[in-house]
């Protein structure tokens, strides 16, 4: 029996040593083999890393008016690793701040490609009473919490929407590029206008705080903070109550107008219509909204300035005159007869006075916009020589403007159309080109570069936006000055005589811009009207109220002022608008009005020519 007993004690003693040398050696692992494992999670789980988002770098115009500045913004923040049961938490969201669970999960897979440690944003922008109601209850919502993040603010709403462009969250696949290295998902980057061309200087440099939280994830203190670098300063050329002028006078119609001036090339004012609101992007804008704005008929996200592409019209009659004048073919006394049309081989081509203008010199070519007279002299001079000076004056290129995605237009050659159609150049097609119709496409700005170039005698200027950027402190990094693109060197004579009938047009009785005349300062422009469809012959004598407002011609009008010793330039279309004379000009005799103080005189009714 004691033997047994003793055996009994042993065994027990053994075990309860065994045990206790179980235990030795788990806490000789966890404090000295491990430790160094064990303290990294245990300060993971207590030290919280924060990205402060640096405040972009605000827009100002040319007389240091703030056109984009910023705000303060709550987004909800989630830490992926903090985060056990999303589906519990994104439930939680909704009937506490009514999120939309599908939303917070979509935000939430955006994210899942980045370390788990870094947080991603769960909703922006969300609100004061959220963001309270957020807080009040973060004990139950474990790996959530708001960030103050500064988000675009537009003092003058939509103005100047298109220049100075959108913001939007970088994509998933943009994350992956070198090129967006320091980014991360819900980060805003701009995706068009100034925005886009002038990220890396209006981006800024994000900072960072170093948090102490509890197990709850509440913060305790702040152990560092790295603070954030704000965005470059930029300084434009555009005047703010120069372009609030021409929206205004823009009303509701769609299409694009430019005010240049003519001595340097800076862009004064340039508006695309229908507009869009950036502040919805800054905010985050919904699918709902973005799929509006894409599928509207009238495509308000695109700039028309830049992006629209449209035909001329009689606004070319200027490149056509130039260069037929240059040629030495033809002299301002040159007179054609104009019965309303030509006949060019089996073809007929109409002027769009019906009866036509008689007999026809220059300066009455350019005042009436007669059609005929340009017909005859484009045929003679040829397209070779029309197409070298539209060229020349910086039509059918892109003119290097500093906003993205410009379009070239299109100048017809030759050899263009060998390329494109494998055909031959023909008579006819140079007949088209004459007044701007046929292939030839230009976008405003090109027409408002090539109408400076008259104006100043020749010197084509690259169009600029930017005047300069600045650092915080003031330090200038980038300075924008005139660049010229190229000169056309025409003699006096050739020159007057242009100008004189640019006068005419709108200072002269018949002149088609008659009633676009201002009392106080002398405009020199032109009028055109350029064909959208061609119109069966049965339709042709259609009332323009009739006729569905998709298949309405375009209105066009260039200008500059004052005519004697010019300042700015113009160029303006109105898609749709039927007629230069009536929807274009007294766009561009309002925005001149109010640009020179000068003063509209009543409207002339029985002044007799307004067709073009």
């Amino acid at each position: 029996m004691m033997i047994a007993g003793k055996n009994r004690f042993f065994i027990l003693t053994g075990g309860v040593v065994g045990i206790f040398l179980v235990l030795l050696l788990r806490l000789w692992n966890l404090q000295v083999i491990d430790s160094h494992r064990y303290r990294v999670q245990a300060e993971d789980n207590r030290i919280r890393y924060v990205p402060i988002h640096p405040p972009r770098g605000p827009v100002f115009d040319r007389n240091g008016e703030l056109l984009v500045g910023n705000r303060p913004a709550f987004n909800l923040m989630a830490l992926p690793r903090e985060v056990e049961d999303r589906e519990l938490l994104f439930s939680r969201l909704a009937a506490l701040a009514g999120l939309d669970p599908a939303t917070l999960e979509k935000n939430w897979q955006k994210g899942r490609r980045q370390p788990r440690y870094l947080p991603l944003m769960l909703a922006n922008d969300v609100g004061w009473d959220r963001m309270e109601l957020i807080e009040e209850n973060a004990v139950d919502l474990t790996g959530v919490f708001i960030e103050v993040q500064p988000v675009r603010f537009y003092p003058h709403g939509d103005l100047a929407a298109h220049a100075l462009g959108y913001l939007g969250q970088v994509a998933e696949e943009e994350l992956q590029k070198s090129d967006f290295e320091g980014y991360r998902a819900g980060d805003f980057i701009g995706k068009s206008g100034l925005e886009r061309g002038l990220e890396g200087y209006l981006r800024g440099e994000p900072g960072d705080h170093l948090i102490e939280v509890d197990v709850k994830g509440k913060k305790l203190r702040i152990l560092r903070t790295r603070e954030p670098k704000p965005g470059r300063q930029v300084h434009l050329t555009l005047d703010w109550q120069l372009q609030q002028a021409v929206e205004n006078a823009f009303g509701n119609e769609a299409g694009g107008a430019v005010v240049v001036d003519v001595r340097n090339g800076e862009i004064l004012a340039m508006v695309s219509r229908p507009g869009f609101n950036p502040a919805h992007f800054a905010q985050g804008i919904s699918e709902t909204e973005w799929l509006q704005l894409l599928r509207d008929p009238r495509f308000p996200l695109s700039n028309k300035v830049v992006h629209g592409q449209y035909p001329p019209g009689s606004t070319f009659k200027i490149v056509t005159a130039l260069a037929a004048l240059k040629s030495g073919l033809i002299q301002p006394d040159r007179q054609v007869f104009c019965p309303g049309e030509i006949t060019l081989g089996n073809r007929r081509f109409r002027c769009w006075k019906q009866g036509g203008h008689g007999w026809t010199d220059f300066r009455k070519a350019i005042k009436e916009s007669c059609d005929t007279w340009f017909y005859q002299i484009g045929f003679e001079v040829g397209i070779d020589r029309i197409s070298a000076m539209a060229f020349a004056l910086g039509l059918g290129q892109p003119t290097g403007v500093d906003l993205g995605g410009e379009k070239g237009g299109l100048i017809p050659t030759r050899e263009w159309k060998r390329k494109a159609f494998r055909e031959e150049w023909v008579d006819g097609e140079t007949v088209n080109a004459s007044i701007g119709q046929g292939f030839v496409l230009t976008t405003p700005l090109q027409l408002a570069v090539m109408t400076a170039a008259v104006a100043n005698g020749g010197t084509v200027y690259r169009p600029h936006l930017v005047a300069r950027v600045e650092d915080p402190s003031g330090e200038i990094l980038f300075q924008e000055t005139p660049t010229v693109r190229s000169r056309v060197e025409f003699n006096d004579r050739q020159l007057r005589a242009v100008r004189e009938a640019l006068v005419a047009v709108v200072n002269e009785r018949r002149g088609t811009a008659w009633n676009s005349r201002l009392v106080g300062v002398q405009v020199a422009g032109k009028t055109g009207t350029a064909q959208v469809v061609k119109l069966k012959e049965k339709n042709l004598q259609t009332p323009n109220q009739e006729i569905p407002y998709r298949f309405r011609d375009h209105a066009l009008f260039v200008a500059y002022a004052p005519a004697e010793k010019p300042e700015i330039a113009m160029a303006v279309v109105v898609e749709h608008g039927m007629h230069g004379s009536r929807a274009a000009a007294p766009l561009c005799q309002a925005v001149f009005a109010r640009y020179f103080g000068a003063t509209i005189p009543p409207r002339d009714e029985q002044s007799g020519l307004e067709g073009d």
